[in-house]
C-alpha cells in the first residue's frame, strides 16, 4: 500500500533475532579478559556494520558546530533544491554511530533524492545528558543556515531518527518550532522512538519485556545511564516510584493506556497500582519528566505547532506505546500525522532491511513507506 497521509498497516511476518545478545555476551567475555570493555566491542562491531559504499552518492566527512557529521549527497544532478533529512541514529545512548547507520543514511539519499546529514552525536556513559541534545540540537540549527550550500532549500529540511535517534528528533523539532533556528522543520520521522521515561508499565512494556532486541529494564537502563551514567536507580525506575502521585495524575491526561485502542491492551496487560514516590529517587531523576528528556510531556502550545509527522511503531516492542500516545496527541491537535505498524515487527526491525540471508522483508516495506513519505511532501 502507497504510503500517504494517514495510516499503514506493514503486516510482513518476521522472526526476532539474536545477534544482537550474543555481541554483548562476546564483549563479556572479551571484558572478563581484560581485553576491551563489554561497551567498547559492541560500539567496535556495531560501527563496523556499514554498508557497501553507493556509487551514486557522494560521502563527505565534515564538521557543523565541532560536531561531526557525515553528509550524503546525490551525484546526479537536480532540476531545482533538494529535501534535506538531518539523522540521528539509534544505539540506546551508549551505541550507535554514523558508520552503524550508513546503509539506512545512503538508502534514504538514494531512494528520495535528498541530501541526508547524519549527526555522531557523542554518547553516555562518557558524555552525559544534556550532552546528545546539544550536539543534535547544535548540527540540525547550523545546516538550516547553511542548506543552500549543500544544495538544499532550506524551507523543506526534515529531521529523522530511530531508537533514541527519535527521541532526540522530537526533542530538535520541539525546540526549533519553539522559534530556536533561522526556519522552521518541514516535517519530521520518529522510528520506533523512545519518548518518554515516566511510566515502564504501558501495555507494551509489559508485553514485550523479554521481546529481543530491547528488554524492558535495558531501556530502562540505558535511559539512566544517559541521565546519570549509571543505573544505581533502576528498580525504583521500573516501578514508578521516581515520580511523585501528584505528577503521575497530571500526566495521565497524555501518558495513559486509557488513551490507547483495545487491540493494543488485548495481550497479556494487567493495569499497574501507583505506587508511592520516595523523594530521594524523584530529585536524582527528575530530569527524567522534563520533555528534553520525555518529549511526550511538553505542553499543548509547543505539540500544536510541530509540523507533518511520519511515525514507525513495531507491534512487538516495549516502545510502541510511546509511539502510539505521540501519535495521539498530535493528531488532536491537528497535526497531520502518517502512521506506519509493523504489526509482526520488533525493535530496530529497520536496521535489517538490507543484511542479506538476515534481512526482514517488514523492515524493508518501512524504509520504502518512509522513502514515499519523504518523496510526498
Amino acid at each position: 500500500m502507497a504510503v500517504g497521509r494517514g495510516f499503514i498497516n506493514c503486516q510482513n511476518p518476521v522472526r526476532l533475532p539474536d545477534p544482537p545478545a550474543l555481541l554483548s555476551k562476546k564483549g563479556k567475555i572479551l571484558e572478563d579478559l581484560h581485553i576491551c570493555t563489554q561497551i567498547q566491542f559492541v560500539r567496535f562491531v556495531r560501527s563496523a556494520w556499514t554498508g557497501r559504499k553507493d556509487s551514486t552518492l557522494f560521502v563527505k566527512d565534515t564538521t557543523f558546530k565541532h560536531i561531526p557529521v557525515r553528509i550524503y549527497q546525490p551525484r546526479a544532478p537536480s532540476a531545482g533544491r533538494r529535501k534535506g533529512i538531518v539523522y540521528f541514529h539509534g544505539g540506546s545512548w551508549i551505541f550507535g554511530s554514523v558508520g552503524s547507520h550508513e546503509h539506512i543514511c545512503s538508502y534514504f539519499a538514494r531512494e528520495s533524492d535528498s541530501v541526508v546529514v547524519s549527526v555522531e552525536y557523542r554518547l553516555a556513559p562518557e558524555h552525559r545528558y544534556p550532552a546528545q541534545l546539544n550536539d543534535c540540537l547544535a548540527a540540525t540549527t547550523h545546516f538550516l543556515k547553511v542548506a543552500e550550500d549543500f544544495g538544499v532549500d532550506s524551507t523543506r529540511v526534515i529531521i529523522a531518527g530511530n531508537d533514541v535517534g527519535g527521541n532526540l528528533a522530537a526533542r530538535v523539532c520541539q525546540v526549533i518550532a519553539s522559534g530556536l533556528g533561522p526556519t522552521k522543520v518541514h516535517a519530521q520521522i520518529l522510528i520506533c522512538p523512545i519518548l518518554q521515561a515516566v511510566d515502564f508499565n504501558l501495555p507494551s512494556y509489559q508485553q514485550n519485556r523479554a521481546v529481543p532486541v530491547l528488554f524492558r529494564e535495558r531501556a530502562a537502563f540505558y535511559m539512566l545511564q544517559y541521565l546519570m551514567g549509571e543505573a544505581l536507580l533502576l528498580e525504583e525506575v521500573l516501578e514508578g516510584s521516581h515520580i511523585p502521585m501528584s505528577l503521575k495524575l497530571q500526566y495521565r491526561k497524555w501518558l495513559s493506556a486509557d488513551h490507547l485502542q483495545k487491540e493494543f491492551k488485548a495481550r497479556g496487560y494487567k493495569p499497574t497500582i501507583f505506587v508511592s514516590s520516595r523523594d530521594e529517587v524523584y530529585e536524582a531523576v527528575k530530569s527524567l519528566t522534563l520533555p528534553e528528556c520525555s518529549p511526550l510531556l511538553v505542553e499543548d502550545d509547543v505539540l500544536s505547532l510541530l509540523p507533518e509527522t511520519f511515525i514507525l511503531t513495531c507491534e512487538y516492542d516495549v516502545l510502541r506505546d510511546d509511539g502510539l500516545l505521540y501519535k495521539k496527541r498530535l493528531e488532536d491537535k491537528g497535526i497531520l500525522v502518517t502512521w506506519c505498524h509493523i504489526a509482526n515487527g520488533f525493535h530496530g526491525i529497520i536496521n535489517f532491511f538490507d543484511r542479506g540471508w538476515f534481512s526482514f522483508p517488514s523492515g524493508k516495506k518501512g524504509m520504502d513507506d518512509i522513502v514515499s513519505f519523504i518523496k510526498s511532501l
